[in-house]
């Protein structure tokens, strides 16, 4: 170890469910094309929104990232997202930088903030998350359980809703990745659908 790395000081994460940056600690996401981390953060239940995501047949261009849900949220406001731009017009605990979740940042919304104790719905590729750390297995009917977070449990203050959320994924130029927060079922949706939104910011950590 050089001297650089020892005189280093140790960078200290914040436990999943820790108010923090605004919001609360949602988990680590690592962007497939740098390799750096970050540390996902998903705003109160107050600040939740609805819409359509986009106009349906028209394909948005930088907006099909799994990790870097501001990047996303920057082009569908800029193609005229009427639903991205109240995300990026949000300001939380003094930051500014929200955004609709990326598809693999609103898996880690669901996993560790898992409102109900419903089955799981363990078909397809359900709860397989690649840039997650640690990485994202399949969903099995009981795993992942209800949050051992009570503010998230159902009921809670910052309870998700028993219904579909929209991610910032687009899939197609007619469709996009969302999530049922009832049993963790990963879809598409036509675009013209008005689904809910949990915004999140992230936070470089290295």
């Amino acid at each position: 170890m050089s001297a650089v790395e020892k005189a280093a000081p140790a960078v200290t994460i914040p436990a999943i469910g820790q108010a923090y940056g605004g919001g609360f600690v949602t988990g680590i996401t690592r962007d497939p094309s740098t390799g750096k981390r970050h540390l996902n953060i998903t705003a109160g239940a107050e600040h939740e929104l609805a819409g359509k995501w986009g106009e349906y047949g028209v394909k948005i261009e930088g907006a099909d990232s799994f990790t870097d849900s501001l990047a996303n949220t920057q082009a569908m406001a800029a193609a005229g997202s009427e639903l991205a731009v109240k995300a990026l017009a949000l300001s939380i605990g003094g930051h500014n930088d929200w955004a609709i979740p990326a598809r693999d940042v609103q898996e880690l919304q669901y996993r560790h903030f898992k409102p109900t104790t419903e089955e799981n719905w363990a078909n397809s590729r359900n709860g397989d998350n690649p840039n997650s750390e640690p990485v994202g297995l399949l969903y099995s009917e009981e795993d992942p359980v209800q949050t051992i977070h009570p503010a998230f449990q159902e009921g809670g203050a910052e309870a998700f809703r028993d219904t579909w959320y929209w991610s910032s994924s687009q899939r197609s130029a007619n469709n996009v990745f969302s999530m049922d927060f009832a049993d963790g079922h990963q879809l598409i949706h036509a675009k013209f659908n008005e689904l809910r939104v949990r915004p999140v910011r992230s936070e470089l950590i290295d």
